[in-house]
């Protein structure tokens, strides 16, 4: 597993999203994914909305995933 295809992925599954994924190990990762449809959402459904993108990956080709997930607007207040 690579960090361009987990990118591609959680991408591809929230449209509009970018991601930035790294892992030099192929099993461990981390990932920061700012989205829309994160808006109003607690970490806890905002982690399962990108676990939701990689699917059966998540545990086996993945063993670990750590997330950083940002709103547009809290993206933009970080900068």
């Amino acid at each position: 597993m690579d960090s361009s295809r987990i990118q591609a992925m959680i991408e591809q599954g929230l449209p509009g999203a970018k991601a930035e994924v790294s892992g030099a190990d192929g099993v461990h990762f981390e990932a920061t994914v700012v989205a829309s449809q994160f808006g109003g959402k607690l970490p806890l459904a905002r982690h399962r909305l990108v676990y939701a993108t990689l699917g059966e990956l998540m545990g086996g080709a993945i063993h670990a995933l750590a997330l950083k997930t940002l709103t547009p607007e809290e993206a933009g207040n970080r900068e």
